[in-house]
Parts: structure tokens; sequence; C-alpha cells
């Protein structure tokens, strides 16, 4: 049975895939509007100032930078089937290379130093710790985050580490179902475990997951991101065991890193405003921000997921393929 909007007669059913699709506009949409140039100019000078204390940096990921994908020991992960997959990247393009920055990686460390760089946030590919997810950890994998680590404080640059940033070991995914199933937030506990353990005492801060609502709707609602699956309950399964995972690994990075220590997670949120005052309207801003926003924020902070998408989606079927 399709779902219904509630309450509001005359208006139309909707599936989850709408319900995705919603977020995803709403999230293109905002993003466009706060990438206008120009707009920041409304402001004085002055109230356009960054506060002291602003840390300026810049940012990667794993397979965005490192390639070396089968060198020490690094298992396969998620994003390698996905992109050796024909028609799923652009000209078909991987991570295999990428900047190769495994093995260029203090030339990185200098070009961000050139550039007065501060902080600088890298993830880690949880394969090359846990190959196949779980298990007896990668030291060789282990020795290269070592390596990275001193280079950036030598250099006198902070590292924000991200634990996952949408690169899962496909041994999880062909075993488990990848983030569809708790055993993967479980491992995922383990590996910020062992990480943590080894780079606690120079990483003081960590970030759990990258984006977990883009790993969520990209790579199992739509399937243009890895593991590139089409599948509404499987999305929503993946959301809340990728919000498990974070709430497993919260208290062991605390615990391993000491006082000290800041965690936290990324969450690709958006503002959300009612075109107009009507009741439609306002139902389905309210319905967008639940699901773009709320419903990675209430866990964090109020320990539940927001009653009326919970209610929207519990009784949602999917509409046909």
């Amino acid at each position: 049975m399709a779902s219904e909007w509630y309450d509001l007669p005359g208006m139309k059913t909707l599936t989850r895939r709408q319900f995705g699709k919603t977020l995803a506009g709403t999230s293109a949409a905002a993003f466009a509007a706060a990438s206008v140039p120009g707009l920041a100019f409304a402001q004085s000078p002055a109230a356009l100032r960054f506060p002291d204390g602003f840390l300026w940096g810049c940012a990667t990921a794993s397979y965005q930078v490192e390639g070396a994908v089968n060198e020490d020991g690094r298992g396969q992960t998620n994003w390698d089937v996905f992109s050796h997959t024909p028609g799923k990247t652009f000209q078909g393009d991987t991570g295999d290379v990428a900047d190769d920055s495994y093995h260029l990686y203090k030339q990185d460390v200098q070009l961000l130093k050139d550039l007065g760089v501060k902080v600088y946030r890298m993830s880690i590919a949880w394969a090359r710790i846990f190959p196949n997810g779980t298990g007896r950890p990668n030291d060789k994998g282990m020795a290269y985050y070592d390596r990275v680590v001193d280079e950036l404080l030598k250099n006198g640059i902070t590292p924000y580490i991200t634990l996952f940033h949408w690169d899962l070991p496909q041994a999880l995914q062909d075993e488990f179902g990848g983030w569809a199933s708790r055993e993967t937030a479980t491992a995922f506990a383990e590996y910020a475990d062992v990480v943590s353990r080894r780079l606690g005492d120079r990483v003081h801060n960590w970030i759990t997951l990258n984006e977990p609502q883009v790993c969520v709707y990209c790579g199992h609602e739509e399937g243009i991101h890895a593991p590139g699956l089409r599948d509404s309950r499987l999305a929503w399964q993946a959301s809340h065991s990728l919000l498990l995972a974070h709430g497993m690994a919260v208290p062991v990075l605390r615990a391993n890193g000491g006082t000290h220590t800041n965690v936290g997670i990324t969450l690709n949120l958006a503002s959300v405003h009612s075109a107009t005052t009507t009741d439609e309207d306002q139902f389905v801003a309210n319905m967008v921000d639940g699901g773009l926003n709320r419903w990675y924020l209430d866990p964090i902070f109020c320990g539940s997921y927001p009653d009326d998408i919970l209610n929207l989606i519990t009784i949602a079927d999917d509409e046909p393929r």
C-alpha cells in the first residue's frame, strides 16, 4: 500500500522513492542557493569576517586520492567494485591510481604547508586496516597512516580523521549486505577501536561518518554511488545501521583518546522552508526537513527518530521499478 499524506484531503500518495527524490532535490536547491555569487555581500564587510579561531584547511577522502588499491594488503572496497562496473562512472574512471597519495603523501603535505593550511581532514580506508572488514588488522595499512599523521604534525598541520567516507570493505557487503546489516555497525566499532588505539596519541579530532544521508540515498536508493543498490527498504535500514555505527564508535573513540579528544559526525544538512503558508506546502517542508535533517539529528541528540517520519515510512510501499 502506498503511503498517504495524512489529514490533507486531496493530496497525492507518497512512496519512499518519491520521498527520497524530494530530499535530494531540496538538498541540491539549498546548495545552489548557498553558492550564488554576490549573496554574501548583502551584509557589511565587518559582518562577513570569520571569527577568531576559525580553522582553515583542506579535505580529501581516501578513495579520491590514495590509489594503490592492490598494495600492502589493502582489501577490495565497494567503490572498487562499483567503479569497475561498466557505465557506473564518467568514462569508466576508477580510484586505482587517483592522485597516488599513497606514494606521494610527503609531496602532498608539502603542498598543504605551502598553502598555509593548518588543518587537514583526511579519511582512512577501512579496507587498508581490515582487508576483510573484520579479523586481524593489517599492520602495513596502519603503518601508512602512522607515516601520514607524523608527516602532517612535523609540518605543523593538525589531522582531522574521518573513519568512513563511503568506501566500505567489499567483504562486508558480500557477507552481511553492507550497511543493511547491524553486523557492519559492530565491525565499524571494532575498526574504530583499532585505529584510535594506534593513532590516538597523536590524533585528537575524529569524525565517525561522512554524510551518511548521501551514502544512503545515492548508494542504496538511487544506485548512483557504491554499492549501487536501488532498494528503498534497504536504504532506510542502512540509515539506521550507519547511525548505530556512529553511536557505537563514539564512546570507543573517547575512551581511547582521553580528555582532549573531539568526536563528531559530518552531516549534509539543509535549511528547509515552506514556499507558502498553505497547509500542503508546510506539510511537505516539514516532511523534507524530517527526512533530510531530523532523521539524522534526532537519534544523535535526542536518542530517537522523529515520529512523523517514522510513521510515514513504516506504512510506505515502493512504487514499481
